[in-house]
């Protein structure tokens, strides 16, 4: 085994952070408060490169891997949770499904500009009563003629107020059991009848756009099947099964926050004429911590590799994802604790952190659901 990262990977890393750290954080505060999503932040990560890194060169992308793109994900996490998140679901939500599953000719149209940067995607599964039941959609896509007629509604869509494409799910007909089957339809954003509202007041990652889509009488032509038709609900899977890697490598950024401010904090802060780090109940927090995050980010390169290998990578992403955004909450929590009364005020950040990471174990999965997908993949 070698845990040695590449030359090329030890180089992103290094770029990622150095942008994170001058160009991100200095603005991670005002992105929360304000809840405003960074477009300029998203050009520059457009113009290095950042959206196109698990992408080949011939589609606009950098030719890297989905260990490198894990590594970009946590080291924007690691200073801003809503920057991360959107990130995340740009590159694993937005673009992937045009790569995995699209035509030679859908790669060329859609998925260039947004390797390149250019351009943001949006991918809409959850409906108000679609959530961790995702093939219970709703939505409907008839055939009439040489377009789709798509009716329905989509909430909770990551970047959708910005977005310049949509991958929707729609039922598109049954299958020989009756069964509904499902299709991934591309539908671009200033089609008419997409309606795109952004109305949600979050408790965390506030910088990252979460918007609703309601879709009346949308009408695109019937080469805007993403791939194959009826074959939605196995793209989705697939395509989750990655994002999931992502997410928990953002939960990963945000763990390692945690334990680099409480650390810092625990060295800094005294009390009956200590620094608190020298009291072994602030220690073994710290040890646990430590552990944790060491843990998930094994869990998380493990997932990314096997994906980058050919292998089966499903349980191992649900592993990661299950584990790395527990330990985010959860190290979040305790550096709050490390920090008693400052730690609840925002100026510490911290208290960012454990609002940012609760919506990790909800996201693209609930921690429930990755317990059921672990089970499956054991024989239960």
């Amino acid at each position: 085994m070698d845990f040695e990262l590449s030359k090329e990977q030890h180089m992103i890393k290094n770029m990622v952070r150095e942008f994170a750290e001058r160009v991100i954080r200095p603005r991670a505060i005002e992105i929360d408060k304000e809840a405003k999503f960074p477009v300029d932040i998203f050009e520059q990560m457009g113009e290095l490169g950042l959206l196109g890194i698990p992408f080949p060169e011939a589609y606009g992308g950098s030719g890297g891997d989905t260990l490198s793109y894990a590594i970009s994900v946590e080291e924007i996490g690691r200073v801003c949770g809503s920057t991360g998140l959107s990130y995340a679901a740009a590159v694993s939500l937005g673009a992937s499904p045009f790569y995995y599953f699209g035509t030679e000719e859908q790669k060329q149209k859609y998925l260039k500009p947004l390797a390149e940067g250019k351009a943001l995607a949006s991918f809409g599964l959850t409906e108000p009563n679609a959530g961790s039941d995702a093939g219970g959609t709703k939505t409907t896509a008839v055939l009439q003629g040489n377009e789709y007629v798509i009716n329905g509604e989509k909430c909770f869509i990551t970047n959708a107020s910005f977005a310049k494409t949509l991958i929707v799910t729609a039922v598109t007909g049954k299958n020989d059991k009756g069964k509904n089957t499902i299709s991934s339809l591309i539908v671009p954003t200033d089609t008419k009848g997409v309606t795109i509202t952004s109305n949600y007041d979050k408790m965390g990652v506030r910088g990252s756009d979460t918007a609703a889509i309601v879709l009346e009488d949308v009408r695109v032509p019937k080469e805007n099947i993403l791939g194959e038709a009826n074959k939605g609900f196995k793209q989705f899977l697939y395509t989750l099964d990655g994002g999931r890697i992502s997410i928990a490598a953002l939960g990963l950024g945000i763990a390692q926050a945690s334990l680099e401010k409480a650390l810092q904090y625990a060295k800094e802060r005294k009390q009956f004429g200590t620094a608190i780090s020298k009291f072994q109940a602030i220690q073994f927090k710290l040890a646990d911590i430590a552990m944790e995050v060491e843990l998930a980010r094994n869990m998380i390169y493990k997932a990314a590799w096997l994906k980058d290998q050919g292998k089966a990578f499903s349980k191992e992403a649900a592993y990661a994802k299950l584990f790395a955004t527990e330990t985010a909450f959860r190290a979040a929590n305790q550096a709050i604790q490390i920090h008693g009364g400052y730690g609840y005020m925002r100026e510490y950040e911290v208290e960012r952190y454990l609002r940012d990471a609760k919506l990790l174990e909800i996201g693209e999965g609930t921690s429930e659901i990755q317990r059921l997908v672990i089970a499956r993949e054991l024989g239960c």
